[in-house]
């Protein structure tokens, strides 16, 4: 591959060394952690073609040739961490390779937590597609998602936010716990925007002023409210849940791959964003983390931190977010 330093994304003046630099930084709530997870100094570019390599922090059961089941555990919050993303992206290329899986379903191990944002002292080793332009495997890994002929179903039990959320998103369908599941786009709290999907989906979701509610107030919404907004197709009572999932599953697995596929398909022409849209939005994203409000905020949320232990904070990010402005 011809490697040009001064190619642009989206024609923005981003030189390809800048674009790897700021995209190894998350896509989520950067300053919603204490300073011992904080990023420090500058990252480091990374180029990765998210290789299938094992992961013990995401566990892939082939429940049939037809339908697989995804889970992720990396206590005790689910942090995503670059082991994650690549796990999560070779799983997904794998599955469009795989002629024979229909749907597959993605899980968390972690009481109180689906996918959570991303873990900033892992910032600089997150991955970078190796293509001209660059892509953040996460952007890539989410749009995959999205177009694949396999029906991808989120079963959300806890807190999912920022990257996490926008994972969920980018789901064909998502259902969730009614006492468990919380969610939040942190980012503009913090002093950043977000940069995932975020902006893109939930309008063509929720409707603009929803949207805007959803992403400006950096607020935390339960189970009831996502489903009420159309954030999530269905919310279940907890003992429900796991049945509903495992019931629909089966039920998608059984049906002819063709017409699944192509009936995603026409739906996708109505509804998905463009890709632009999203790899623009996470360069906006990269450019936000030198706004000057953002590293006002820092400290504050590390005193909140240390005030009341990560786990607190973690908790009700959404209500700490609010203190900390």
């Amino acid at each position: 591959m011809k490697t040009t330093p001064e190619t642009t994304i989206l024609d923005q003046g981003m030189s390809r060394r800048n674009f790897v630099a700021a995209s190894a930084v998350a896509v989520t709530a950067l300053a919603a952690l204490p300073a011992s997870a904080s990023a420090q100094g500058a990252p480091r570019s990374s180029v990765n073609s998210a290789a299938s390599t094992p992961s013990a922090l995401v566990k892939l059961d082939k429940r049939s040739p037809q339908l697989w089941q995804v889970t992720i555990a990396n206590p005790p919050f689910n942090l995503v961490v670059p082991e994650i993303v690549s796990a999560l992206h070779a799983i997904v290329q794998d599955m469009d390779r795989d002629p024979e899986v229909k749907v597959i379903v993605f899980r968390s191990e972690i009481e109180g937590y689906f996918i959570n944002h991303f873990d900033l002292s892992k910032a600089q080793d997150f991955p970078i597609e190796s293509t001209e332009p660059p892509v953040p495997t996460w952007t890539d890994l989410v749009l995959r998602l999205s177009k694949s002929p396999v029906i991808s179903i989120a079963s959300i039990r806890g807190r999912t936010r920022g990257g996490g959320n926008e994972f969920s998103l980018a789901c064909d369908l998502r259902y969730a716990s009614l006492e468990k599941a919380l969610f939040g786009q942190p980012e503009v709290g913090s002093g950043i925007l977000p940069g995932g999907g975020g902006s893109e989906r939930l309008p063509r979701l929720v409707g603009r002023d929803r949207a805007l509610e959803i992403i400006l107030s950096s607020q935390d919404y339960s189970a009831h409210d996502a489903e009420r907004f159309g954030m999530v197709t269905r919310a279940l009572p907890d003992k429900e849940l796991d049945a509903f999932v495992q019931t629909l599953a089966a039920r998608l697995s059984g049906f002819d791959k063709q017409a699944l596929a192509g009936a995603k398909a026409q739906v996708n022409r109505a509804t998905l964003p463009p890709d632009t849209d999203l790899l623009a939005a996470y360069t906006e994203y990269s450019q936000s983390l030198a706004w000057p409000g953002f590293h006002a905020r820092r400290p504050r949320m590390r005193k909140l931190a240390a005030e009341h232990g990560p786990a607190e904070l973690e908790r009700q990010l959404g209500h700490y977010i609010g203190l900390a402005n």
